[in-house]
């Protein structure tokens, strides 16, 4: 598919993922402490919620979102991220086919690929057109206990040869993840290490500072 010039937002720095919650005022909270922290991309992920639920909490996301100047990227759900008008979706290996969703979502939203440890996945990617392909787990994963492991080096590799946001995740932490910025993360993706903390805004403004400290050096 060739690429078609179109406006995206950027996907750099902490990119958010939600963690499966109940409560829609409680989950709207702790993502609004994350913004409020820097996060410069949020991923509405309930894997437990019924589809009533997860419009609900689509929808005020969506409105937060939009408050913060962020985009939203929905979780697998191309029809849900089209419902409430996200920014985009990101896609897993079981998920609808990138042609399909952007058939569905057009040319303007964001596509965004779990690639695993895979570079061919990743190169196979960008070529159906996907804006950005997402790494890991580069770390044990409370999340994912089970998920394949990928390591830094083939996250450099990949930062050589592909010209387009690379995003790292899994069992990622404040204390890890400048490792994987130096070797060519754009985005460290996190649920536990920012959703878990006692304070979500402190815990997100301490990954930020990842990337002004990287961008100093």
């Amino acid at each position: 598919m060739k690429r078609m010039s179109r406006p995206i937002h950027a996907i750099n720095g902490l990119y958010a993922i939600t963690p499966d919650c109940a409560s829609t005022p409680d989950l709207v909270a702790r993502a609004r402490a994350a913004l409020a922290g820097g996060a410069s991309v949020l991923q509405y992920r309930n894997k437990a919620a019924s589809p009533a639920l997860r419009l609900e909490q689509a929808q005020a996301l969506r409105a937060l979102t939009r408050d913060f100047s962020v985009p939203l990227i929905v979780n697998d759900d191309v029809l849900l991220a089209a419902q409430v008008d996200a920014d985009g979706v990101h896609l897993g290996t079981t998920d609808a086919a990138l042609g399909h969703a952007r058939g569905v979502l057009g040319t303007r939203k964001i596509i965004g690929v779990s690639c695993y440890n895979l570079p061919p996945r990743a190169k196979a990617a960008i070529g159906d057109g996907a804006d950005y392909v997402a790494f890991g787990a580069f770390f044990a994963s409370g999340v994912k206990p089970h998920a394949a492991t990928a390591d830094v080096a083939m996250l450099r590799q990949m930062r050589g040869e592909l010209r387009l946001p690379l995003v790292a995740i899994g069992g990622i932490t404040a204390q890890n993840g400048g490792e994987l910025i130096e070797a060519g993360a754009d985005a460290l993706a996190v649920i536990s290490a920012l959703f878990g903390a006692d304070d979500i805004k402190a815990a997100a403004l301490g990954f930020s500072k990842l990337f002004n400290r990287n961008a100093a050096t």
